[in-house]
């Protein structure tokens, strides 16, 4: 079964307590930067980083960034792809907050916090709004060190 969070998105009462319950476990953390991965932590990740008045870091596919970029290689179950970021979007020493909408298999959010890692940030958590558990991305994350946060989750089938 796919899942989305279109339809939490849509609804205005659902997507501000999203971003509000969210902005709530962080706002007395100290972060420097939201990082979001491509395409919907874009959509969580910027009413965050405004609400917690910070800056966002767009975390994108190969050769969509219009500056000079910093990237790192994953693997998919089918290859591989590549995530990257401008090579000025975290300087050393700054706390960052990792955002997504979901977290699966893990692969991407793994490769985005070895690229903030890369750049001298430190990932202050990985947060999304949904985690499906038992294709393991959490236990994935978890395993490395890295702390996890997320709204809800959904087992199975």
């Amino acid at each position: 079964m796919f899942r989305d969070i279109t339809t939490l998105l849509k609804d205005p009462v659902g997507l501000r307590t999203t971003i509000n319950e969210i902005v709530a476990r962080y706002k007395h953390l100290k972060i420097d930067k939201v990082a979001g991965i491509e395409s919907r932590g874009f959509i969580v990740g910027s009413p965050v980083a405004y609400e917690l008045g910070v800056g966002f870091v767009p975390i994108r596919k190969r050769g969509k960034l219009p500056a000079e970029t910093v990237g790192r290689d994953y693997q998919l179950e089918y290859g591989t792809d590549r995530i990257e970021m401008h090579v000025d979007a975290i300087q050393k020493g700054e706390r960052v907050l990792l955002v997504d909408d979901l977290i699966a298999t893990g692969g991407t959010a793994e490769a985005a916090v070895k690229l903030i890692e890369d750049m001298g940030g430190i990932v202050v958590e990985c947060c999304f709004v949904i985690d499906l558990p038992d294709i393991g991305g959490r236990a994935r994350l978890e395993k490395h060190g890295h702390k996890v946060f997320a709204l809800c989750e959904f087992e199975g089938e």
